[in-house]
């Protein structure tokens, strides 16, 4: 299959290309979307010029990773940079979930592995603490079951600030990270105003989540699909990764790649003034003013045990 529909883009500085869309894993086993819907739409998105797979560990309890692991069975693997996320903070509870993602994946590698919801200050001190998972990922790249290492977050733009600070305290810089990139976080809270400067000027690769929200953004009337999805486009993205529950949005996200323009700072600004009233309050972007979408609040098991040289301090 021809893939010129698809634009393709440098990730960070790993000399890496990726599709401009990614596909975002977490919608592949919602409760509309059955094992056989899931496969097409991977098998389409593939075929079609997506390369950039997203995923999770605790992706609707594992079925997101299985069914993605059955769908890049035949040969689809060898066409994606697969990447997915755990939640564990510690070194064990890292590990445990690494080796499971493999399982459920069918592989013997990730491209890309992802520390989630980084949404607290203490979580980047808990994953570079010597008994945290940063470890276990370190021994995970060493043993060649993950190529690159990033981080992602939906929460607030100074803890993903915090999280580069504390991984150059430790002599360490990500490949990649991942955060919010829409029309409405311009004007709260702003992950492309405050974070996006800091991680081109480091060379890291930047993937862009939540570009409509699930839809919610929709709801404000004030922008359409395409419009959301442009903007992203526009910022300085390696990928934009959108969720995908149906061939018909599939087929929106290549309208939007297809129609996709660089855009003047003017069209910029026009845009953004129409969900000014709207975006400021934060009203359209859940995830960052309410604990709805943060798994590992509502599953703290998920992050492991704090370290032990911190317990016994606290026994002292």
């Amino acid at each position: 299959m021809s893939t010129s529909e698809m634009l393709y883009r440098e990730l960070g500085n790993t000399g890496e290309r990726v599709s401009a869309i990614g596909l975002g894993g977490w919608h592949l086993s919602l409760p509309k979307v059955d094992e056989s819907l899931a496969t097409r739409i991977v098998h389409t998105a593939i075929d079609r010029g997506i390369n950039f797979m997203d995923n999770c560990w605790d992706y609707n309890d594992g079925v997101s990773e299985i069914r993605m692991g059955k769908a890049l069975q035949g040969g689809y693997r060898d066409k994606v940079f697969l990447m997915t996320k755990i939640d564990g903070r510690s070194k064990q509870e890292a590990t445990k979930q690494i080796d499971e993602s493999l399982r459920r994946l069918q592989v013997d590698h990730v491209d890309l592995l992802q520390h989630h919801e980084i949404l607290r200050f203490e979580d980047p001190h808990r994953i570079f603490d010597p008994e945290g998972a940063h470890a276990a990922i370190l021994e995970a790249q060493q043993a060649g079951k993950v190529r690159y290492i990033g981080f992602t977050g939906h929460k607030d733009p100074y803890i993903h600030l915090h999280m580069l600070e504390v991984a150059e305290q430790n002599g360490f810089q990500f490949d990649t990270c991942q955060m919010p990139l829409n029309v409405m976080d311009a004007h709260y809270r702003s992950f492309a105003k405050l974070v996006v400067p800091e991680l081109v000027k480091r060379n890291i690769g930047i993937l862009g989540m939540k570009s409509l929200a699930n839809g919610i953004l929709l709801r404000s009337n004030t922008v359409t699909a395409i419009e959301c999805l442009h903007y992203a486009l526009n910022l300085p993205t390696s990928v934009v990764i959108t969720g995908m529950d149906s061939l018909e949005i599939l087929d929106q996200a290549f309208e939007a790649v297809s129609t996709f323009q660089p855009m003047t700072g003017e069209q910029v600004e026009a845009l953004l003034a129409k969900t000014a009233e709207a975006g400021m309050r934060g009203e359209f972007e859940p995830f960052k003013t309410s604990s709805i979408f943060d798994g590992t609040a509502q599953h703290p098991q998920w992050l492991g045990d704090e370290p032990q040289r911190l317990q016994q301090l606290m026994s002292v």
